[in-house]
């Protein structure tokens, strides 16, 4: 029988244009030899794969109630399944499977049959739907209840699932990638182990965050206040290496909710010592989906919201057997009124609050609060505040040998050599750190004052008698109190001297403005313009400089709208302070600040003054650096904030400035590089950046453009290569047909769980230290650096991905010029441990954030500020930075 013949093609039928992949991330050119070597160990553990000649075979799994609905597999998928496997283990031949608890399971080599389909039971303790609408418990009947207290009743639910063949995934292809071969499968196939080490996980009772796992074990845990807990867990993943396949094991930590009774955390949470105290509507959006335990009848629920009424106003319909008949009868009760006589619990102290409801909408079921206790391992997704952050660094920072040892701890615990699957899959891990060769590179000379140049020390200098390289000159300004307890004279005068030994003139200050104490507590934008009006009305002419001092060293509300009434409307240069202990260290990283943002530079690499950079120096060059910060977690409608660092003024590579849009949350590609308007005309961030580097370079356009991206994932990179730097291209073409500038785009990644120990020291690895060989990628062209020094913790060291490069920068070149990046940036006296483009693109999306987020706060109602759409959605767009702020370092 012929098979039928293709459906016919409509006559209006236009062919859907494929998205062309053009560009790959380039493969490893070769591998850099400057530096001195250095032994290593990295917490990367061998893995030794002895079957590749299998496959691992991929099933969808669907799981539906008797009535076909579907089930949430999120909620009950694993227990399901290991009843299936429990059940049924001789029709599944005994295979062992991998289940990613949604909609995947995989195992080594088939099942039986490419369709299978079960049913399975579980017993369920019960619900008491069968009680009435808002019942909390029983039907009241003393019967009843003497019945459900000696026996706890139980149901059963069966649930049906189906497992359907849907891919064969060869192991080979891990092999294939561990050779440097391009290979479709790698990824599938090393999901598929990263999918063993979950369930394994998982199994031990673990909390799993992406491939993160937290064991319940109290001495994990990190007050941070607040009610919030950090829980120290570990990483755990494979990863293709030079050296073969690894399993990457590191200390992580996660936010959860602080266990135990529901009162004493929102007593924490809202930082009130009474109950009475306590806001029920912050609570309410704070426990919505909290699972709690009820101490009564020690059962799970879920929080699905809070009741109306207090509690002993809150009524329920209750069924009632009258004595001595089989019919009952439906009253109204209280709820605490049933808790006293039908359960006989007197309630201590939450007769007047809400009770908890973990009930349905239709069908609400009321517990008293005191009854609730919050269960473990509930993971926070808030934002913490500055507070929690700082405890949390503070509380988790572990010293090199501190963090081995607790990695030691996790491989043993984690006990992978007695995983099944593991085991089937051919897999077997080695127990002891990797050990490599890394080479330190030598520091840049610097230069400073009076053409002074040193070499700094361990990654770190000061400014003790040395004056900066360019210092300003400082004659109008003035200084602005926002209700701080400072002495501004003292300030003033303690400034102007310490700028003078840098070589700072500063000029006392031409008025010293208070606030009106009867504003201090005014809204932000009033105390603003407030003061705003003052300045104007008590100076001749606008300011070249106004110092800013705070009452509040972080968090201040006032931050954002002065920073932005200065930015954006006035084009006037601020430096916000809140000093605490004012010396001498503290004046001079004050000053450092002012000095760039005024135009200055503090200090140089003595080479940028010289054609010595390689491949920079000679040819002009723009360097750029590019992140996107999001909203916190959790919030879903605050724009993405892209912003595009540039050099200017070549051959420097140590002054810049800054673009920043909004974008569409949580959107991690940037839109607005190239935004053609016309044939001639573009309005996007990057024209930008090239017309300002035109403009202070000599009317030089840059023949080379080197790009740092932050943030990126490496699965994304195929996007960053194709859409970001194709608007880049576009940009450049649609400025100047004629003129075809070269690429060169490196990813730095500071997101990843690799770090570095000296094999023969208990120290951090020294500033400088570079690996390019062992436990990088196979393939593709990447490298570590731990540029800075790191004196607190375990240094992290920066990921950088060589994805395009036209320059053909040598390895050795590359990693000089990287590492000669993260000694410019001039907000401090040390290397810094990512390139200084990055850091500051960071600084300007942090800094021009607190605009919308002044704006937030101060009319959430407003619809008649600026909006730009992006992604179909509308998004609240920045205002313009002034003219004269612009091309300035105002981030810094």
């Amino acid at each position: 029988m012929l098979p039928p013949p293709p459906p016919a093609i409509p006559p209006n039928f236009v062919p859907q244009k494929a998205v062309v992949v053009k560009r790959v991330p380039m493969a490893r050119r070769g591998f850099a030899s400057r530096g001195q070597s250095i032994s290593l160990l990295t917490n990367h553990f061998k893995v030794a794969l002895s079957r590749t000649d299998d496959h691992f075979y991929h099933y969808s799994v669907s799981i539906k109630y008797e009535d076909d609905s579907p089930a949430d597999a999120k909620g009950i998928g694993r227990r399901v399944l290991d009843k299936v496997h429990e059940t049924y283990v001789s029709e599944l031949a005994g295979k062992r499977f991998a289940y990613d608890g949604e909609k995947s399971l995989f195992t080594v080599g088939p099942l039986p049959h490419n369709k299978l389909e079960f049913t399975v039971v579980l017993e369920e303790i019960s619900s008491n739907r069968n009680v009435g609408s808002g019942s909390p418990g029983a039907d009241g009947s003393p019967d009843e209840i003497d019945r459900k207290r000696s026996r706890r009743h139980r149901r059963t639910k069966t649930y049906k699932v189906a497992i359907n063949y849907a891919a064969k995934i060869p192991m080979q292809a891990i092999a294939n990638a561990l050779r440097g071969q391009d290979s479709e499968h790698y990824q599938e196939s090393v999901r598929v182990l990263d999918i063993i080490l979950r369930q394994h996980a998982a199994g031990q009772g673990c909390l799993l965050v992406r491939q993160s796992f937290f064991h319940n074990e109290p001495r994990n845990f990190i007050d941070l206040g607040g009610g919030v807990v950090g829980c120290r867990g570990f990483h755990s993943s494979f990863r293709a290496t030079q050296g073969g396949l690894s399993l990457n094991m590191d200390v992580s930590t996660t936010m959860i909710v602080k266990p135990g009774p529901v009162i004493d955390f929102l007593l924490l949470n809202q930082k009130v010592v009474n109950p009475a105290q306590i806001n029920w509507s912050m609570a309410k959006r704070m426990l919505k989906n909290l699972r709690i335990k009820a101490v009564n009848s020690n059962r799970e629920y879920k929080i699905s919201g809070l009741s109306d009424r207090i509690c002993r106003e809150q009524k329920f319909p209750l069924k009632i057997r009258r004595e001595g008949t089989s019919e009952a009868q439906e009253v109204e009760i209280t709820v605490y009124d049933y808790f006293l006589h039908h359960r006989n619990i007197r309630l201590r102290h939450s007769a007047d609050f809400p009770c908890i409801n973990v009930g349905k909408p239709k069908r609400p079921t009321y517990i008293p609060v005191e009854l609730c206790s919050l269960v473990s391992l509930q993971r926070y997704t808030k934002a913490l505040s500055n507070l929690q952050r700082a405890s949390l660094v503070e509380k988790s920072r572990q010293k090199p040998t501190e963090r081995m040892n607790a990695l030691k701890q996790a491989y043993t615990s984690s006990n992978y050599a007695a995983d099944p699957l593991l085991g089937s899959s051919g897999i077997s891990i080695s127990n002891e750190f990797t050990r490599m060769q890394g080479r330190v590179l030598a520091p840049p000379k610097l230069r400073v004052g009076n053409g002074e140049d040193f070499v700094p020390r361990n990654g770190r200098w000061n400014f003790n008698n040395k004056r900066l390289v360019e210092p300003i000159t400082l004659e109008r300004w003035a200084v602005v109190n926002f209700s701080a307890k400072c002495d501004m004279r003292n300030l003033c005068r303690d400034l102007a001297r310490c700028g003078q030994m840098k070589g700072i003139s500063i000029k006392p200050p031409f008025q010293m403005f208070e606030e009106n104490p009867q504003l201090k507590r005014s809204p932000a934008p009033i105390r603003v313009d407030e003061m705003i009006a003052m300045i104007k009305s008590g100076l001749p002419g606008e300011p070249q400089f106004l110092l800013c001092i705070l009452p509040e060293r972080k968090n201040s509300d006032i931050y954002g709208p002065w920073k932005r009434k200065n930015l954006s409307d006035l084009g006037i240069v601020t430096q916000c302070i809140a000093p605490t202990r004012v010396n001498d260290q503290y004046l001079t990283n004050v000053l450092l600040k002012i000095n760039a943002k005024l135009g200055g530079i503090n200090s140089l690499l003595t080479i940028e003054h010289t054609p010595s950079i390689p491949l920079v120096s000679s040819v002009p060059t723009l360097i750029i650096g590019m992140d996107v910060s999001h909203g916190s977690p959790g919030r879903s409608d605050v724009p993405s904030i892209a912003a595009v660092v540039s050099s200017r003024q070549w051959p420097l590579i140590s002054r810049y400035r800054a673009a920043v849009r909004t974008q569409s949350p949580k959107t991690e590609m940037i839109d607005s590089l190239f935004k053609k308007v016309s044939d001639t005309e573009d309005h996007g961030i990057f024209r930008e950046a090239l017309q300002d580097f035109y403009k202070s370079s000599k009317q030089r356009k840059p023949d080379q453009i080197i790009i740092f991206r932050d943030g990126v994932s490496e699965s994304q990179f195929s996007q960053v290569l194709n859409v970001e730097l194709e608007q880049i291209m576009e940009a450049c073409k649609l400025l100047d047909e004629s003129w075809h500038p070269k690429f060169m785009l490196v990813v730095a990644q500071k997101n990843h769980h690799t770090k570095f120990f000296q094999a023969n020291s208990a120290d951090n690895v020294p500033p400088g230290t570079v690996i390019d060989n062992g436990i990088c990628h196979p393939r593709s062209n990447d490298f570590y650096m731990c540029a800075h020094a790191g004196m607190i913790g375990t240094t992290r060291p920066t990921h950088y991905h060589v994805l395009y490069d036209e320059l053909n920068f040598s390895p050795d070149d590359l990693q000089e010029l990287v590492h000669s990046l993260s000694y410019v940036y001039q907000r401090s006296t040390t290397a810094i441990s990512v390139v200084a483009p990055i850091c500051y693109a960071h600084l300007a999306a942090a800094q021009m954030a607190q605009f919308i987020k002044f704006e937030e706060a101060s009319d959430r109602s407003s619809s008649h500020s600026g909006t730009a759409t992006g992604g179909g959605a509308s998004v609240q767009e920045l205002p313009r930075l002034h003219d004269r702020i612009s091309s300035s370092m105002f981030f810094c």
